[in-house]
């Protein structure tokens, strides 16, 4: 079979797991300059691959017209745009309809091994003898190898940052400060800093006078939440529902750092070149989540010793009687001198 020169690349959901698709297409781009690339995603996802070379998006409407058997049609519409190889980044029911159908029709396909079994056994360690697995981006780039492109993700090149709107630039404001993003949310509340703590958090950050943060969530109750961190402090804005989706890209790539929870918005920043500090509570970086190219001297983790059983889940769902409080163990005073270490 003669090799690939347009790949069909799926991965439908959630928006980290996509945006972590980001470096490593980014990679085969700037690897292989000749191949075209077809990405199918949410339509809310598509400004994650602006400015990638050669690069076409296509919608997946998973709900409406690609519903069940819609995915049929879809798959019919990658044909359509010239398509010849199949990169399943995502290795669940609606992403295998989509490459099986391929397959038969003759493409050449691969698709990701998401290492459930290693998964497995990192959890049931309790906490005991644990090692780093493979990280997603590599498990990504391992099926880009699979159709014969290999490709040596520590080459990778960050775009350059987005131009500011007026409207950023009006946020920023004229003192020229560190740009500070605190994305204060995750899934579950065992991934999630204490508010409190983060209200405290945020308190001592301002007093400096040295940044301008930015607090990025969803959701009502977040909303609420994000604006009560907001209300006392002069350097602080709540960011939430009051931009659109690209403004908040923009924002995210001009930014110094971002602090982020074991959640997306860590792997939205990463994908722009940003440095990321990621608070743990009962998930690890062991498990292969920490956003691109983040060393691991931006992981914080929770006390081991008061909390051995860590990593009780890889997703932060399960976890027993009183490790949902194990990020309380991460003090204010550890994470503002790793803020100010990256800073400086």
């Amino acid at each position: 079979m003669p090799k690939a020169t347009h790949i069909l690349v799926i991965r439908l959901s959630a928006m980290g797991d996509v945006a972590m698709t980001v470096p490593v297409i980014r990679v085969l781009a700037q690897t292989y300059p000749d191949l075209k690339i077809t990405v199918i995603s949410r339509s809310f996802f598509k400004p994650f691959f602006e400015g990638i070379a050669n690069l076409n998006f296509l919608e997946a409407d998973v709900y409406g017209k690609h519903k069940r058997l819609g995915l049929i049609k879809l798959a019919k519409e990658a044909q359509e745009h010239g398509i010849d190889a199949v990169a399943d980044l995502h290795n669940v029911l609606r992403s295998k309809i989509i490459t099986k159908y391929l397959k038969f029709k003759g493409f050449k396909t691969a698709r990701i091994n998401k290492g459930r079994t290693e998964k497995r056994v990192l959890i049931s360690s309790k906490g005991k003898n644990i090692s780093q697995l493979k990280t997603t981006h590599q498990r990504y780039a391992d099926v880009f190898e699979k159709l014969g492109f290999p490709i040596d993700l520590e080459k990778y090149a960050a775009p350059p940052k987005k131009r500011l709107t007026p409207k950023l630039n009006g946020l920023l404001g004229i003192e020229q400060k560190k740009l500070i993003g605190i994305a204060p949310f995750a899934a579950y509340e065992s991934k999630m800093y204490p508010l409190d703590l983060m209200a405290e958090l945020i308190r001592k950050l301002d007093e400096t006078d040295k940044y301008r943060i930015f607090l990025f969530g969803g959701g009502k109750k977040e909303m609420a939440q994000l604006q009560k961190l907001e209300n006392p402090f002069a350097n602080v804005t709540n960011v939430a529902a009051k931009l659109t989706f690209e403004e908040e890209l923009a924002l995210i790539s001009n930014l110094d750092l971002m602090l982020s929870m074991d959640s997306g918005n860590g792997h939205l920043a990463a994908m722009y070149g940003v440095p990321v500090v990621t608070l743990w509570g009962v998930t690890h970086p062991y498990a292969g989540f920490v956003p691109f190219n983040q060393p691991d001297t931006n992981q914080l983790l929770a006390d081991h010793k008061k909390y051995p059983l860590i990593p009780t889940s890889i997703y932060g769902n399960n976890f027993p009687k009183g490790y949902e409080d194990a990020m309380k163990t991460i003090s204010v005073e550890i994470v503002i001198l790793k803020i100010k270490e990256v800073l400086s």
